[in-house]
């Protein structure tokens, strides 16, 4: 199986919501189902203050489906929402 590169978006719940904080929860959780591996991050202006976290990772397809994976990054404190941005197959 081949290794893919998914980059995800966590829009927080409001611009209270400390960024910092909810990436190393989520890469904790990015780590515990998709193996450790670098996570880069970054956070994206979307309006009046507000910022989303976007996280790129590589994982292994043969893990599967990110239903489970987003649904437990839904869940965490301060998260609206998470969004499936990008999913690409790795080449090398």
């Amino acid at each position: 199986m081949a290794n893919v590169v998914i980059t995800l978006k966590l829009m927080p719940e409001d611009v209270e919501v400390d960024l910092d904080g909810l990436h190393l929860e989520a890469e904790k959780a990015i780590h515990n189902y998709a193996g450790k591996g670098e996570i880069r991050a970054e956070q994206e202006p979307i309006a009046f203050g507000l910022r989303a976290l976007k996280l790129t990772f590589v994982m292994d397809e043969s893990k599967g489906g990110l239903d489970p994976l987003e649904d437990i990054l839904r869940n965490l404190e301060g998260v609206q929402s998470v969004q499936v941005v990008d999913v690409r197959r790795a080449i090398g």
